[in-house]
């Protein structure tokens, strides 16, 4: 797992943020078997205590489950996953809309530009 971390955010909220992108990408499968605790602390360089803020949170939320003596696994409640979907698409949108608005367009402008950039990427046969 790569993180490129912001400073102007908690380092466990960007790990819980990454795991997330991963699954909903289907990096990560429902299931799946997260690295220890320990293990990715050292692979992020990051202190052990920040991951296992990260993975309390996300247990928490219903992300992820510890089985004693198991590991951590990604849950395979695709309800949680679909969730943090639409939420994460939701973000991006509201993030992009607030930009397009600093550029001084409005949300017919925005809908313009957004409608012809789709079109002329399906003309050319690329991924939308």
């Amino acid at each position: 797992m790569q993180v490129n971390f912001d400073i102007s955010k908690p380092i466990y909220q960007q790990v819980i943020v990454e795991i997330q992108r991963s699954l909903v990408r289907g990096e990560l499968e429902p299931g799946s078997k997260l690295p220890s605790q320990r293990d990715l602390a050292k692979e992020l360089k990051v202190n052990h205590n920040t991951i296992q803020r990260a993975y309390r949170e996300m247990e928490g939320d219903g992300l992820v489950e510890t089985v004693r003596g198991m590991g951590t696994f990604i849950t395979k409640n695709s309800e949680i996953v679909d969730q943090i979907r639409v939420k994460m698409a939701e973000e991006s949108i509201a993030y992009f809309i607030n930009e397009m608005r600093s550029l001084g367009m409005d949300g017919e402008q925005i809908i313009k530009s957004v409608m012809e950039r789709v079109q002329n990427q399906y003309q050319r046969g690329e991924t939308v």
